[in-house]
């Protein structure tokens, strides 16, 4: 069942770690692993969507120890967009905290 929470999560977690400073795919799969057991390709699954869905961009910064990084900067409708998943996921929980 844990998987099920996860996927409807994972956007507004990926969109979470994004607010305050740009990150590059491994370092937000390392960060977020730490708290859920997510794959680094279900993970890039999910940059892709949003980078598709116009929530995020990319840029590549090169690496003094190997190939460029590719690193993902929300957009103003990213932000927009994750503010209102909060607002849901918020409500969503409120709701079943009274079932529970």
């Amino acid at each position: 069942m844990e998987a099920q929470y996860k996927k409807g999560v994972l956007e507004l977690c990926v969109l979470s770690q994004l607010l305050e400073k740009d990150e590059y795919g491994y370092e937000l799969s390392e960060k977020i692993s730490s708290a859920i057991s997510v794959t680094a390709g279900t993970l890039y699954l999910v940059l892709k969507r949003l980078k598709d869905n116009g929530y995020l961009t990319t840029y590549l910064v090169e690496s003094s120890g190997g190939p460029a990084r590719k690193y993902y900067h929300i957009t103003e409708e990213g932000r927009k967009y994750h503010k209102d998943q909060k607002t849901e996921w918020e409500n969503f929980l409120r709701k079943v905290e009274k079932l529970i």
